[in-house]
């Protein structure tokens, strides 16, 4: 599933991607905010572009690498993951190397997979966890109307916050 917009291409990620998600996802600025196994080498990337291609065709996940439309290579990621059960909710998440920080890339990424959330999948909210400290995150959230889900915990992540976004806003 491939979303295009005036300067991006969002596109299924494939093994010809192993050294850009290898990038993005051990970049230690983006990492600052997120914890997880960040890839060492070519095998853990291929690994994990494997498991989300499978959850990708379980329909488990949409997940789309983020390129201009000039440049082949990716320059970050974003995806709807952790639907609820009755698919009516799921949760954002995105990375962007920090070069491409602060241009508005990221914002026009989201407002694509927002538009398809609620047009195409006939979602009704989104949800986003990011943390406290990432004050572009939280920037980019508020820029597209989501909410602060005051007293709402990300369990086992003390450091998260919530926002929502309802269809109707």
């Amino acid at each position: 599933m491939k979303i295009e917009t005036d300067r991006l291409i969002l596109k299924e990620i494939n093994e010809s991607y192993v050294e850009d998600i290898l990038r993005i996802r051990s970049n230690e600025v983006i990492n600052q905010f997120v914890q997880r196994n960040s890839p060492k080498n070519n095998y853990d990337a291929l690994q994990f572009i494997l498991t989300i291609k499978e959850r990708t065709r379980n329909k488990e996940t949409f997940y789309w690498g983020i390129s201009l439309k000039d440049q082949p290579n990716l320059i970050g990621t974003i995806c709807l993951w952790k639907f609820t059960e009755d698919r009516i909710q799921a949760e954002v998440g995105y990375e962007l190397l920090p070069e491409y920080h602060r241009k508005g890339i990221m914002s026009e990424a989201l407002a694509a997979v927002l538009h398809f959330a609620f047009n195409t999948l006939q979602l009704q909210e989104i949800v986003a966890m990011t943390n406290k400290f990432n004050e572009n995150s939280k920037g980019l959230l508020l820029k597209h109307q989501f909410v602060l889900e005051e007293g709402r915990k990300d369990e086992g992540f003390p450091d998260n916050i919530i926002f929502s976004l309802n269809k109707n806003v």
